[in-house]
């Protein structure tokens, strides 16, 4: 076969990097574009056409547990790539479709020419657990038998997903022969941790040619007719398969339903809203991962992040909480059995301290990459707390209250002795292993925290937005830790958040700038930068009265915000570029948890603004719902946002953020114990004449209304209820 490349190689650009580990996006790859499929710790990435393209510096390729078990996989029709028609996901994204047909082959003057778009090339794929499905299905348009014959080029190379995002490694383990059997070829990989990793392909029917690269089918397709092949791609010696393609599908859409049935629903009288609404739930529920112990939490993002990350988790539950509780007790739960139970420097483990990232490719084995069981966050333990006192708070359930206490505890004795080990009431990270990352907060690039002159700042760091989340987790875990009968910790809680709250002001507070300092570096000399991160301080609470609203003006300045959301960084600072990874680019929940801040601050103007730059944003990008980012040039009449060259998407608290920003515009809050919601909405988008949520849990009861804008913010209907749920306005 005569391999497709490109006249030039491809360029090679590092766009994302946190210490040593970063992300490589060639030309290529920026110019791509793909499909994906997810089902918890699996996902494909195909191009347009259906075919994994064989391109190192891309993420094409079927992947589970952190290796990628499919490489290639490309179709040819009679020697020839087929033209591409069209492709689609399905609306529940349980299947990927492609349209093809053939291109002219043979000569023109001969008998057996057969012009383009004789045969109708359809492709299907499905993604169940650790396996994929590929169905074809040939139909003959012309008034003459057709013989043709269908290639499958196909390899795997057991990359670590480190590989790639581009880090070499000095050597790699052995390819092991493979398998070849009838209809079935097994490839095989043994890597540098001993372990053995293979991959099974299996046709449907005997190939005519067949081997370890290649499946050849001769196919006579008599006028009319339709023919189908199968083929099943499994990731290891997975003990469940669907017997067939349309089984697979109706065990992945099954699934998904179920999913579905958590949540509440949420329709609006704008359509392109309720499909934003309704597509980030998808996103969200296809990757949506079942613990051993019946649990689920949602993974960070597709393809880089594919596993359980804490901050990620714990942000993405924290903004759908109301609409999907059971994600919120599973995370906790599934982060509680991980917190850390000593001292490891080798992945900056302390007793106590809520897990960052998690993986299971051998580069994590092997002890490559330090992120097997890593702990290098600062603020996935305040934010572990948060979530716990919100979730409790929401669902008024105290058994899961009771039965996370022990973890809770320890989790507040991380805070009190290693988040501050100096004593001064800040929590500050600085990494005790060399080969763990530089900056532990959510902006981790190894130049994200630095001073308004451009030098990084030294550590131990104590970031502003950190320092919100404590005093979020002292606030929240206090009440329930009364209602527990733990007055005493209670008590602790809040004398810490009283005096958290007057020493930031003090330290933190930049008059001239009307804004709070990025962090402190190991000097207590403030960070004067102007960053996105204060609006972290403003949903939390931590910063309010006259220095929130100056804060609120200062965040929706042209500098800070694009017109599509608002940045990680002012466009006046050294270190901007709007095409960065942490330093002038857009994320979704950074603006999300910014509604929050400004609308506690009472800034409801500044609530709709962001929410209509991200609604915006949405529709103009070439996703279903919000990706990670996208880059921070300003607006421009007539013209979309910039995407991110290698933002993942599905990305979890990116499409969480929806949510959350419309918890913000509604000002809405369950409160389990007391069976009350409240709305505070002062303000709804001119373009929302009405929104209705139903099946919203509330403690133990539940409840379905409809809000309606009126001349005085909402009007409220309650459409059902039960359990005595009340709704306050």
């Amino acid at each position: 076969m005569a391999e497709r490349r490109a006249s030039a190689e491809p360029a090679q650009t590092v766009v994302k990097v946190g210490a040593d580990y970063y992300v490589l996006a060639s030309s290529m790859a920026s110019r791509r574009a793909s499909q994906v499929l997810a089902d918890g710790r699996s996902f494909a990435v195909f191009e347009s056409a259906g075919d994994i393209i064989d391109s190192p510096l891309e993420a094409l390729g079927f992947f589970n547990s952190d290796t990628r078990h499919l490489s290639r996989f490309e179709m040819l029709i009679a020697g020839a790539a087929p033209y591409f028609l069209n492709s689609y996901l399905s609306d529940d994204r349980a299947q990927f479709r492609a349209t093809l047909t053939n291109a002219d082959l043979g000569e023109r003057r001969s008998p057996s020419f057969l012009p383009r778009n004789s045969i109708r090339v359809n492709r299907g794929w499905v993604l169940n657990g650790g396996a994929l499905y590929h169905h074809v299905t040939l139909r003959n348009y012309t008034g003459a038998a057709v013989e043709i014959e269908i290639d499958f080029f196909y390899g795997v190379d057991f990359a670590d997903v480190f590989e790639v995002r581009g880090l070499r490694r000095a050597r790699r383990g052995q390819m092991l022969n493979p398998r070849v059997d009838g209809n079935r070829v097994e490839l095989r990989y043994r890597g540098l941790d001993d372990a053995e990793r293979s991959t099974e392909i299996f046709f449907d029917c005997a190939p005519n040619e067949f081997d370890s690269q290649h499946a050849v089918f001769a196919i006579r397709l008599e006028p009319g007719e339709n023919r189908k092949l199968e083929c099943r791609i499994a990731a290891g010696r997975t003990t469940h398969h669907a017997g067939n393609f349309g089984a697979a599908v109706e065990e992945r859409q099954a699934e998904l339903a179920r999913f579905r049935d958590g949540w509440a629903t949420i329709s609006a009288s704008n359509s392109r809203f309720a499909t934003m609404i309704r597509r980030a739930a998808v996103d969200l529920t296809s990757i949506v991962t079942r613990t051993e112990t019946g649990g689920a939490f949602i993974m960070a993002g597709v393809p880089w992040f594919a596993t359980l990350f804490g901050r990620d988790s714990i942000i993405t539950a924290l903004s759908i909480l109301p609409f999907h509780p059971e994600i919120a007790a599973g995370t906790l739960r599934t982060l509680a059995a991980l917190q850390g139970t000593t001292v490891n420097d080798a992945r900056d483990e302390q007793p106590g301290k809520i897990v960052h990232e998690i993986r299971s490719g051998e580069m994590a084995s092997t002890g490559e990459v330090p992120f097997g069981r890593y702990y290098g966050s600062v603020d996935s333990t305040p934010l572990f707390l948060w979530l716990y006192g919100r979730c409790v708070e929401s669902t008024g359930d105290l058994g899961l209250a009771g039965e996370l206490w022990p973890n809770v505890e320890r989790a507040i004795g991380w805070i009190e002795r290693w988040g501050d080990r100096d004593g001064d009431g800040y929590v500050k990270y600085m990494r005790e292993t060399p080969r763990g990352l530089d900056n532990q907060g959510w902006k981790d690039s190894a130049d994200a925290i630095f001073h308004h002159d451009g030098e990084l700042a030294r550590p131990p760091i104590a970031l502003a937005e950190v320092q919100g989340y404590v005093y979020a987790a002292c606030t929240r875990v206090a009440p329930i830790a009364a209602r527990l009968g733990h007055s005493v910790v209670a008590d602790r809680l809040l004398s810490r958040a009283a005096a958290l709250k007057r020493s930031f002001e003090r330290d933190f507070w930049l008059d001239r700038e009307g804004m709070i300092a990025l962090a402190l570096d190991a000097d207590r000399r403030p960070c004067r930068v102007m960053t996105s991160n204060g609006a972290h301080c403003l949903a939390t609470g931590l910063v309010d009265g006259d220095r929130a609203d100056a804060m609120c003006k200062r965040l929706l300045a042209d500098d800070m915000y694009s017109g599509w959301g608002i940045r990680t960084l002012s466009r006046n600072e050294r270190r901007y570029n709007p095409m960065s990874y942490h330093n002038g680019s857009v994320w979704p929940h950074d603006n999300a948890i910014a509604t929050l801040g400004l609308a506690r601050a009472g800034d409801n103007a500044g609530v709709i603004k962001v929410l209509e730059g991200l609604f915006d944003a949405s529709e103009q990008l070439n996703t279903s719902s919000l990706p990670e980012l996208f880059c921070g040039f300003r607006r421009e009449a007539g013209l979309g946002p910039v995407p991110y060259p290698v933002a993942c998407y599905p990305q979890a608290w990116s499409a969480a953020s929806i949510f959350m920003a419309l918890q913000a515009t509604l000002g809405m809050r369950v409160l389990g114990f007391e069976r009350r919601v409240v709305f505070d909405a002062h303000l709804i988008p001119s373009w929302l004449d009405w929104l209705s949520i139903d099946g919203l849990r509330v403690g133990d009861g539940s409840i379905s209304v409809v809000l309606r804008r009126s001349p005085n913010g909402a009007a409220i209907e309650v459409k059902e209820k039960s359990g005595g749920v009340r709704v306050e306005v």
